[in-house]
């Protein structure tokens, strides 16, 4: 991952996040990979909330997992959250997810989001976003 400072998160896989055969639904790491995201904005000091009340969207235009050892029924992880500044209206979210008890990487991803205002047009992210993913 990128030198730009990381949020991390706690998770304890719920039963109702795993299949039949007791291992993590893949969509549910984009749910993790979101969780991962609002966390990191919160911790700079401004929420989803926040920039939907600026007028920022950040919808998600791309978005990739790649899957390295199955997660488990009551498994504890950690998601680590960096981002990175694409462009002045791109933004991409790089997610690890792993299990500290025994060090093992469970999946890594990435997502891009445009910035759109409430028109749905492209718009610069504030320069708080900037400042902190440049």
């Amino acid at each position: 991952m990128t030198e730009h400072p990381a949020q991390t998160i706690n998770i304890r896989v719920r039963y109702a996040e795993t299949d039949k055969m007791g291992v993590v639904y893949h969509a549910n790491y984009f749910m993790w990979f979101e969780v991962g995201r609002c966390e990191l904005l919160r911790a700079i000091g401004k929420s989803y909330r926040d920039l939907e009340a600026e007028g920022i969207r950040l919808p998600v235009i791309e978005a990739h997992c790649e899957y390295k050892s199955p997660a488990l029924y009551d498994d504890e992880l950690v998601v680590k959250t960096r981002g990175n500044l694409l462009s002045p209206a791109r933004v991409e979210f790089l997610y690890e997810i792993s299990r500290p008890a025994d060090g093992i990487l469970n999946a890594v991803g990435r997502t891009v989001h445009a910035s759109l205002d409430t028109n749905g047009r492209p718009c610069r992210l504030p320069e708080y976003i900037g400042a902190l993913l440049q």
